[in-house]
């Protein structure tokens, strides 16, 4: 990790890594934590494959949904990490993602409490990097990694 472009975050959840695993690639479970509560999610696609689509929309009220992700997966190795980009929209053009483009690790590792789940956003400058902090990196993914916890911790797979 690179502190001057990267953004990270860890936390041990304690559920089987393959439960984490499940919630991250069926779209049904995805949707129930991918945005922070009381917002709500709608995934679009959900192709877990490298150079396969990743699209969300998100609701304030349930019923009208925006934008929230167009993305690409680049590298998927199942049961231990996905990588996406916003650098590449989910139909392969390049894209000038608002607010920030960013490319995305997710690390699932086995670990005595469960799974050892880890996140890198990596950014292409450090203007982006520090953009993303004041948006809330922190708290956005800190509350999805928590909301993700949850739903893991009560739905072993």
């Amino acid at each position: 990790m690179n502190p001057d472009l990267d953004l990270g975050l860890e936390r041990i959840i304690r559920a089987p890594r393959s439960t984490v695993w499940n919630a991250w690639t069926d779209p049904a479970r995805l949707a129930q934590w991918w945005i922070p509560a009381p917002m709500r999610c709608r995934v679009d696609q959900l192709e877990v494959r490298p150079g396969g689509a990743f699209v969300t929309r998100m609701s304030e009220d349930g019923e009208q949904f925006v934008p929230h992700l167009d993305a690409c997966f680049l590298v998927v190795d199942e049961l231990e990490r996905i990588v996406f980009t916003t650098a590449v929209d989910s139909s392969w053009r390049p894209a000038s993602s608002a607010p920030i483009t960013m490319t995305a690790t997710i690390t699932f590792a086995e670990h005595p409490d469960g799974t050892d789940y880890r996140i890198v956003v990596r950014h292409g400058d450090p203007q982006a990097r520090a953009r993303h902090e004041e948006l809330g990196f922190a708290e956005g993914w800190g509350t999805v990694a928590a909301q993700l916890a949850a739903l893991a911790e009560r739905t072993h797979d």
